[in-house]
């Protein structure tokens, strides 16, 4: 990508002629200016650090006669050498008593890029000079470019880092906006169909998020957006702003832009990538601007992929869960099932509520990781545990069922599973937890308390207690749910529980106000799936139907 010789290494070029001879400069100004050069003067050292320290615009080469008055030429060398600001600068030095083998020797050593001695032929010096700055404008565009493509290459990972559609307009905002030192606006179309652009400004500006902010603008509503047909690969347009609607104003100095549109797959959106046109000049300009367009357009493949395949993913899990909860004259139930964020994997958390003869079975259970092997599994589980509780099945016999079950079709993921049955003629709870979170119980008078009894997780092959019972009279409130809801990093579990249980102990009677004030005492931080069932015991004298 680095180009070869170009025009721009023999232009004219700003020097700086460090002399104390008046006649000297005079010569030196002479030459330099008939080739088109401009000069700018000191008589001394210390003047010409001074104009070096206080110029707007650095000149591109320095020439220091060896000899001054103040100090040597040698020592401005140094001095401009070990200065960042001007260690690029360019020094040619020149002597017309210095002019041994040791003196060129020292001169070199001390950082001198080349060494003349007077008299000097014209076409010698303004050809030393022409090499110098070749050699030097070679190694800042060199230099330029390296650091261009260390920005690009940080700016690619912020694109395939990034968790959305919006993250990924900012992320190609703010990397053009850095790696072409100019405003950058980025305009996708999302995975679902939505537009989602943003900007990005500030020339040299560091990769936060502190110069980057969405905007509302279409990639669609852009002209050469249409005209891309379905080609893939890039486009490099120039356009007027105002031909894209919406357009930030004042984004341009004369408001014509440079368009970059990409396309990574056949029948995708493209995206759309604009920086001012000023901002594309060369070459490795246009090229830097459709890598990172390209970059743009893969990493939206990317996140589209992912997106299809967790929304199959996702609506496979939520395929297994019951689709209404049954009317029971025992209990009022309600349930709340939050998946993870869109960027997390799906997991196997699941429940179930079920009329048996006899009763009312509750479950709440998680199968262990996130994978759609885990809600694969979760739905196997669900499906069986529903065919056992029909067949009369207790809550400890369906986990010694379900465990063999796992043994049987060789699972590798364990789960946490806690079943509650409603016993319709004694009103009992009979509980049986296979190390699944404690459901809580508060019972008329406010008393809240954890039911602790339970046996071993499922799929270890380890034999399961008796079921416990626990009187709940009318009144009482049942939670049970996943650790989605209270587990946090950094935060014990069981302070969790202990602030859930202070928690439902101020809240009210209803089961729907129940789960929603859990929700808000916890909310949800999108790293787990929730399942969540509050049950409000009400004992009504009937039995069941089937």
């Amino acid at each position: 990508m680095i180009a070869g010789p170009s025009p721009s290494d023999h232009s004219p070029a700003r020097v700086l002629v460090v002399d104390d001879n008046p006649t000297n400069r005079y010569v030196l100004r002479t030459t330099l200016s008939r080739a088109g050069h401009t000069v700018v003067e000191a008589e001394d050292g210390t003047g010409a650090l001074a104009l070096l320290k206080d110029a707007e615009d650095l000149p591109e080469v320095a020439v220091v006669d060896v000899r001054l008055p103040d100090m040597t030429g040698f020592e401005v060398c140094e001095r401009i050498k070990a200065d960042p600001a001007t260690a690029a600068l360019p020094v040619l030095h020149v002597s017309a008593s210095a002019i041994t083998v040791d003196d060129r020797t020292q001169g070199l050593n001390r950082g001198a890029d080349a060494y003349l001695t007077e008299p000097i032929a014209p076409d010698e010096l303004l050809a030393t000079v022409t090499a110098t700055l070749r050699y030097a404008r070679a190694r800042r565009r060199a230099e330029r470019l390296a650091d261009r493509l260390l920005h690009l290459n940080e700016a690619t990972l912020l694109l395939y880092s990034a968790d959305s559609a919006a993250g990924v307009a900012r992320a190609a905002a703010r990397g053009a906006a850095i790696v072409l030192g100019a405003p950058a606006v980025a305009s996708i179309i999302s995975p679902h169909g939505e537009p989602a652009s943003a900007a990005g400004g500030g020339a040299g500006g560091q990769a936060s998020s502190d110069n980057v902010a969405d905007v509302r603008l279409d990639a669609r509503d852009l002209p050469p957006y249409h005209e891309f047909g379905d080609r893939t690969g890039t486009r490099l347009v120039t356009v007027h702003a105002r031909e894209w609607p919406g357009f930030p104003q004042g984004f341009a100095p004369r408001d014509r832009i440079a368009v970059a549109v990409a396309r990574a797959k056949p029948g995708r959106q493209p995206v759309c990538l604009a920086v001012p046109a000023e901002a594309v000049s060369t070459p490795d300009d246009e090229q830097l601007l459709a890598q990172l367009a390209q970059a743009c357009a893969l990493a939206l493949e990317a996140l589209r992929s992912y997106t299809e395949e967790h929304d199959l993913a996702l609506t496979l899990q939520r395929s297994f869960l019951p689709e209404t909860l049954p009317d029971s004259h025992l209990a009022d139930l309600a349930v709340r099932y939050l998946p993870a964020s869109d960027h997390a994997e799906i997991g196997g958390d699941f429940y179930e509520a079920l009329p048996t003869r006899g009763g009312l079975l509750l479950a709440v259970g998680d199968v262990a990781g996130h994978s759609l092997d885990a809600a694969m599994l979760m739905g196997q589980v669900r499906h069986a545990l529903r065919a056992y509780a029909i067949e009369g099945h207790p809550p400890h016999d369906i986990l010694g069922r379900l465990d063999h079950l796992l043994a049987a079709v060789r699972a590798r993921l364990t789960l946490t599973l806690c079943i509650v049955f409603i016993d319709e003629a004694t009103g009992l709870l009979h509980i049986a937890n296979a190390g699944h979170l404690p459901p809580l119980l508060r019972t008329p008078d406010g008393n809240v308390r954890s039911l602790d009894e339970h046996g071993p997780l499922l799929g270890i092959g380890l034999p399961h207690p008796v079921s416990t019972a626990v009187e709940a009279p009318p009144g009482s409130i049942l939670v049970m749910t996943t650790d989605g809801l209270i587990e946090r990093r950094h935060e014990h579990l069981g302070l969790s529980l202990e602030r859930m249980e202070s928690v439902l102990g101020g809240l009210p009677a209803d089961a729907e106000e129940i789960c929603d004030g859990l929700l808000e005492a916890f909310p949800p931080n999108g790293e787990d799936d929730i399942a969540l069932m509050a049950v409000r015991m009400t004992g009504a004298p009937r039995s069941l139907t089937l």
